[in-house]
């Protein structure tokens, strides 16, 4: 039996394909995140007193109260980013350190760990690091498009424009603050990898069709729509999400000092747990909404039933302008008769299976079971 020398790793070709723990009992999700919590440590989201507490954080907090009562997007933002849900910032980092941990660490100096946690002081580090940037990324996300004439109203215009400069700043902050923490770890490798990251995170705000406010919009299909639907929405999400939690898992492990092999795994396991995040989101949009709320016009569901039959894209296309013209209960009636909720349910398990297939490579330990209950508790449809 073949295996690495390396704390916590196993790669023999039976440990590929074990088979996931028996989970008497379902996870809740916020039960899940909560015991995962306590294996690194603390929690690990970077909204913790030592930020709460800046002078810089508490200005953006004070000008935000000013936009109270306004549509600015920002406030839509915030709200996500406080609501402890199944889409909040914490588990990402939270993630990072657990992937840290079940992989264990090689050749560190003692004063490099976290003895009481299990993981490196610069693996917390990186997890703040991803926090950040997708944080940063949410942020300028919410800025809004002001051309002439869109806002009549002098009053709407100013919260508009000083909603835009609060987007933009705190965002700014959030990234510079990023990439300090990040040259702080002193590994080039690393600064080159996580660079790719923002890159690629800018990259898919150019992929696809965009109304005026830059708000995705379905690509026309080829004439062949074998696989589209597949494949547009995992460009999409790869960019947007799939790199980041893939390259911070990538990246912790090579702060960890495992080879090449074991880093690439890392990757995978975080690519496919945020791909299936986002379908498991994508289908909460049309399981536990309203229908006449507004929701993302790429999601999974969409993708998959247009691929389906494209004739719901004269509904969509209504929104090139805004997508606010969009009939969105229209929408949701139409895809929820379809096939694409069972699709969708599909993805999101083929993409937690091949997640849970990673994580066999490493040895059984609180961290790996955390991680397991986490991918199990997404599954709850």
């Amino acid at each position: 039996m073949s295996k690495y020398k390396e704390r916590n790793i196993c790669v023999h070709k039976s440990c590929m394909f074990a088979a996931k723990p028996i989970i008497s009992q379902k996870p809740d999700w916020n039960k899940a995140v909560s015991e995962a919590e306590k294996i690194v440590g603390y929690p690990t989201s970077f909204l913790s007193l030592r930020w709460l507490l800046s002078d810089e954080i508490a200005n953006v907090a004070l000008h935000l109260r000013k936009l109270v009562g306004s549509n600015h997007p920002l406030l839509k933002t915030a709200k996500s980013l406080i609501y402890n849900g199944r889409n909040n910032m914490q588990a990402w980092g939270l993630i990072v350190l657990l992937i840290s941990k079940a992989a264990g660490h090689l050749n560190v100096d003692d004063m490099e760990e976290d003895k009481a946690a299990g993981v490196l002081h610069s693996q917390r580090a990186l997890a703040e690091v991803t926090e950040m940037i997708r944080t940063s990324h949410l942020i300028h996300k919410g800025l809004v498009n002001i051309t002439p004439g869109i806002y009549p109203e002098t009053t709407e215009l100013h919260d508009m424009t000083f909603g835009n400069k609060i987007a933009l700043l705190s965002g700014d902050y959030l990234l510079s603050n990023s990439c300090t923490e990040l040259a702080n770890l002193r590994n080039q490798d690393l600064v080159e990898l996580m660079s790719t990251v923002v890159k690629d995170l800018t990259e898919a705000e150019f992929i696809g069709r965009r109304d005026n406010q830059n708000n995705p919009l379905p690509c026309i299909p080829p004439p062949n729509r074998k696989g589209y639907a597949v494949k547009e929405w995992t460009l999409r999400n790869v960019l947007s999400a799939g790199t980041l939690l893939g390259k911070s898992c990538k990246g912790t492990l090579k702060l960890a000092g495992h080879n090449d092999d074991i880093q690439e795994q890392g990757y995978e396991f975080g690519k496919h747990l945020a791909l299936a995040w986002q379908a498991y989101l994508d289908l909460g949009l049309f399981i536990n909404k309203e229908s006449a709320m507004s929701f993302n016009l790429c999601s999974a569901p969409i993708m998959f039933h247009i691929e389906h039959d494209p004739s719901i894209l004269t509904e969509i296309d209504k929104g090139l302008e805004s997508v606010d013209n969009v009939d969105y209960a229209k929408v949701y009636n139409i895809v929820s008769q379809g096939p694409g909720i069972e699709l969708t349910k599909q993805l999101q398990k083929k993409h937690s299976q091949k997640a849970t297939e990673v994580l066999s490579i490493f040895q059984e330990s609180d961290a790996r079971t955390a991680l397991y209950n986490i991918i199990a508790a997404m599954g709850d449809f």
